[in-house]
């Protein structure tokens, strides 16, 4: 991609490209390509799967306030409780498990690792009871419409900049203490050690 920066752009351009398309893969205008264009976020296609990940990877590029921008507005555009609001199909679950995850505030975007890549949390306070018995509280008390950013964030009370949650950290319990704002934060999570594993850079 030529860099991080780089990255991030191509990233950028999935939501400014205008929700053209070529139908003649499938013959037809399928469903999320129709979605699509009734979402109007440009080339991005929630209702498609494969992309669902997307998102997620500013996180691994330096800007993780550009994936919780876009993860709340995916949220709040393709997700209501009415019978025509539902952006596409399941695909075994996994448009609702994208749900699930990201308003939790964080979304295995390697599914076969042990990471769990930082978005921003729906709630004010969510509790995950795990199996083992442990406990993952997940704190935001000022999270609004308009708090949408991560400003900083406190694991088991000590200051937390990293991009991801570790699985195996995860399942001993936590307490998460999240502080956000209407404005990104723009100088967390942005060092070589706050980024996710990616295999690109593995020694």
């Amino acid at each position: 991609m030529g860099g991080k920066k780089a990255f991030s752009a191509k990233l950028d351009d999935v939501f400014a490209q205008p929700p053209h398309f070529d139908n003649s893969y499938y013959g037809q205008t399928i469903h999320e390509i129709r979605e699509m264009q009734i979402m109007n976020m440009g080339n991005y296609a929630h209702g498609n799967q494969p992309i669902q990940h997307m998102i997620y990877l500013y996180s691994y590029a330096n800007e993780p306030w550009k994936a919780q921008y876009w993860v709340r507005q995916v949220m709040n555009k393709l997700y209501m409780a009415t019978p025509d609001s539902y952006c596409g199909d399941e695909d075994n679950g996994q448009t609702s498990a994208w749900y699930v995850f990201s308003a939790l505030g964080f979304y295995p975007v390697c599914s076969e690792g042990d990471q769990y890549v930082l978005g921003t949390p729906l709630f004010k306070k969510a509790t995950i009871n795990l199996e083992n018995g442990n406990k993952v509280v997940i704190k935001a008390p000022n999270n609004s419409a308009e708090n949408i950013y991560v400003k900083s964030m406190f694991y088991n009370g000590k200051n937390y900049t990293k991009n991801y949650l570790d699985y195996n950290s995860l399942i001993k319990g936590a307490v998460i203490n999240v502080t956000m704002d209407s404005k990104p934060n723009k100088t967390r999570g942005v060092t070589t050690a706050d980024l996710p594993y990616s295999f690109s850079t593995a020694k």
